[in-house]
């Protein structure tokens, strides 16, 4: 109890205590209440004391704040204005010093025309555009004037002999002809002259490639102050004159149709031969460089690209296509076929690089010229194939052959067909061009078929104007025969078949049985037993045969000779004067008249010739023996003339087993090559007596340098001779018309042409027959 009284009193008194310590607590909290409340009430005065220096202060530092923008503002200005002052220092030395730094300040000058055009509010913005914009007019001109001046520099007409070095070896006329106007060709200055090559044609550099960097900064700075135009020009002029001067250097010319009309033919040729070449070289080479250079100068601007360059290439192109265009407008004649051929087949060539080089709407207008003319060349070249048809047709030549050789016609016309199977793919390109649909090979077979009948047709006409049928006869054989072998010996027996080649080996056959039959039945005649026989009458007389007891008068036998004779005469100097040119035909038809005569002639003389050999002067009838009429028929179809010394020609035996061996060469289906070797072995016999003509190389020479004297010299031949391996003249004269066509540009299937059809003259015989045989083709 007592434990429990003292714990109440302890309890109590910390109860007081904590109330004391409570109460003095909420005192102190009164106070400091008090005190922060007067504390508030003078920060109070403080702040509003303090107020106008506050304002003050951040006036001050808004103050140096816009200083410092001021500042740097006037120090990006007078930037601009120290980058101006020098800018227009660099300007007013021009570009020659230092073409780079004044570049440079022109791209300055540019950036203060912006910086100053966007901080218009200042007051001298104005005044500083405008002197700029002055500045740079004054920097552009004399750009302009510096990128015209560089271009002339390096922009020079090219000399011919650079054009031809970036010509593939085996199309560069010789440096030797004196007659060559572009001079020769200098390999040793290739890499001098800057060329590069590529695809056999090497690349000529018209400006040094050091040079087309600063062109073409200065064409950028041009286009970026908007003078398009004037760039446009000064290109254009510059460009333009030195590419029409370095084609007129290479000899290319501006022809019209009534220049083209007026010339001669051999000039023509030689013309046209050039164009062909001259073509060649401006597109694959003067072209495709100029194109290099516009698109290294305009690179960035493809628009101005093309049509800068289309602007400076269109007077050039102009001038070239002027003289094939009027080619192809100008009067159509036969000849003209092959160069028509030849210059559409360039046209064909160089299609594709007309496609790439003038590519791009801007060149629009030079392609479609360029293909306008392919295609005027192919429709002359058609229309000009059908007037040679009908031509041959209607061939009126009343100059007869007298000795009823081939006539000029023939020969002309198989030549011509021959020449143009050398052009098949052309001619097929050409039927292509005008014919939707048809198998071209057929279409070309139709046209040599009908050419080939329509000179049968003419030559049919032709033979009516002899008055001897037997020449008439001759005269047809030895034509169709040379168009048979010559059909034989070229591509076009592919075409018109062997059908045809065998239908007219038997009119051949035809007309030499018709020529034996109305020129031999006369004489023949005169060795048969008709007529001879008699039953009485005076005079002496020799038993018939099969002892008949009937006899022949001597006198009918003296005038059987006496006429014989006569007419043996007759025929042998008549027909010693005609020809027969094909040496195996002419062989087996003197063969041919032998078999006929010489077995007749032996049996008379047999029967007959005691009874005229009893009586008086018997050589006075019986002039000839077989023999002799054997060796006189070698005399026929020579073509001599009445003065001409008779040549011992060899026995007809020896040509019958020439003839024989070279029928087995056929029926065994030997090469011509090897039939012709085997009947030169065979005639190469002792017996044969055939002497060989002159070199054939020598022969054609002076013809051919009458036809080409003027590019080609007896000393190109000399020099090929000494080189050349041939043994064959043929095939040497066939590299001398190698060495002419490529000195003086001439079209090699045109100069062959012209030689055989213009080669009539002996010294020319043995090249022609060469020609004519297909030796050469």
């Amino acid at each position: 109890m007592i434990v429990a009284v003292s714990g109440m009193d302890s309890l109590g008194e910390r109860a007081a205590k904590m109330r004391e310590a409570l109460q003095k607590s909420q005192t102190i909290t009164d106070n400091v209440v008090t005190i922060l409340g007067s504390f508030d009430s003078r920060l109070s005065v403080l702040e509003t004391a303090m107020r106008p220096t506050q304002i003050r202060t951040h006036a001050i530092r808004k103050a140096h704040e816009n200083i410092d923008k001021t500042l740097k503002a006037a120090e990006v200005i007078l930037t601009q204005f120290d980058a101006s002052r020098q800018a227009e220092a660099k300007i007013l030395k021009g570009p020659h010093e230092d073409l780079e730094s004044y570049l440079e300040a022109i791209n300055q000058l540019r950036s203060n025309i912006r910086f100053f055009s966007g901080n218009k509010g200042f007051k001298s913005s104005d005044a500083v555009i405008n002197n700029a914009n002055t500045l740079l007019a004054k920097a552009i001109s004399k750009l302009e004037d510096e990128f015209k001046q560089l271009l002339a520099l390096y922009s020079k007409p090219v000399e011919t002999d650079r054009l031809f070095e970036c010509l593939p070896e085996s199309m560069r006329p010789s440096s030797e002809s004196p007659g060559n106007p572009f001079g020769g060709k200098n390999n040793h200055h290739e890499h001098q002259n800057g060329t590069s090559e590529t695809g056999g044609f090497k690349h000529l550099t018209l400006i040094p490639p050091r040079i087309l960097p600063l062109l073409h900064d200065l064409a950028l700075q041009m286009v970026q102050a908007g003078n398009q135009q004037q760039l446009l020009r000064i290109y254009r002029d510059t460009r333009s004159s030195v590419l029409e001067e370095s084609l007129r250097k290479l000899g290319v010319e501006k022809l019209s149709k009534e220049d083209v009309q007026r010339m001669q033919w051999e000039v023509l040729e030689a013309k046209i031969g050039n164009w062909i070449h001259f073509m060649r070289i401006a597109v694959k080479i003067l072209f495709v460089g100029e194109r290099r250079v516009c698109d290294q100068i305009f690179e960035g601007f493809d628009t101005l690209l093309d049509q800068c360059f289309a602007e400076c290439t269109t007077s050039s192109v102009s001038m070239l296509l002027s003289f094939g265009d009027a080619i192809a407008r100008s009067k159509r004649s036969p000849e003209k076929l092959f160069v028509l051929l030849d210059m559409y087949e360039i046209m064909r060539e160089l299609h594709s690089e007309v496609e790439g080089v003038f590519g791009g709407k801007a060149c629009n207008e030079i392609r479609e010229s360029m293909f306008g003319l392919t295609k005027r060349l192919a429709q002359t070249a058609q229309e000009t194939f059908g007037d040679f048809e009908e031509a041959v047709e209607k061939d009126a030549t009343k100059t007869a052959v007298l000795d009823g050789t081939v006539h000029p016609l023939t020969s002309y016309v198989i030549n011509y067909v021959k020449f143009l199977f050398d052009y098949q793919t052309t001619l097929k390109q050409l039927f292509q061009e005008f014919e939707s649909s048809g198998e071209t090979n057929s279409q070309l077979a139709n046209v040599t078929m009908r050419i080939m009948q329509a000179l049968q047709t003419n030559l049919d006409g032709k033979s009516k104007q002899y008055r001897d049928p037997a020449l008439t006869h001759l005269f047809l054989m030895n034509n169709i025969h040379y168009m048979v072998r010559s059909v034989r010996r070229s591509e076009a027996k592919d075409l018109l078949g062997d059908d045809w080649v065998q239908r007219h080996r038997r009119v051949v056959q035809q007309h030499a049985n018709q020529y034996k039959r109305t020129g031999w039945s006369k004489i023949l005649q005169c060795l048969s037993t008709q007529g001879l026989t008699s039953s009485g009458g005076g005079g002496s007389a020799v038993p018939g045969e099969g002892g008949s007891g009937s006899g022949a008068s001597r006198g009918l036998i003296k005038d059987r000779f006496k006429t014989f004779n006569v007419q043996f005469e007759e025929l042998h100097q008549k027909q010693s004067q005609w020809t027969v040119p094909d040496t195996e035909l002419r062989e087996s038809l003197r063969l041919a008249v032998a078999e006929v005569l010489l077995p007749a002639y032996r049996s008379f003389i047999k029967r007959f010739g005691p009874l005229v050999e009893s009586g008086k002067n018997p050589q006075k009838y019986i002039r000839y023996t077989a023999e002799d009429l054997e060796r006189m028929l070698g005399e026929f179809f020579e073509g001599k003339t009445l003065n001409e010394p008779r040549r011992k020609s060899p026995p007809l035996s020896i040509i019958n087993s020439c003839l024989v061996s070279k029928k087995i060469a056929m029926e065994n289906n030997i090469s011509p090559k090897d039939k012709e070797d085997e009947t030169r072995e065979c005639c190469s016999k002792e017996s044969c007596e055939y002497k060989p003509g002159k070199p054939v190389s020598d022969d054609i020479i002076p013809h051919i340098l009458n036809l080409y004297g003027s590019c080609a010299t007896p000393r190109d031949f000399e020099i090929y001779a000494s080189n050349a391996s041939f043994e064959d003249p043929l095939m040497c004269a066939h590299g001398y018309v190698n060495v002419v066509a490529s000195k003086c540009f001439a079209s090699k299937g045109n100069l062959i042409f012209k030689l055989k059809t213009h080669c009539i003259t002996e010294h020319c015989l043995h090249y022609k027959t060469g020609l004519i045989s297909g030796v050469l083709l």
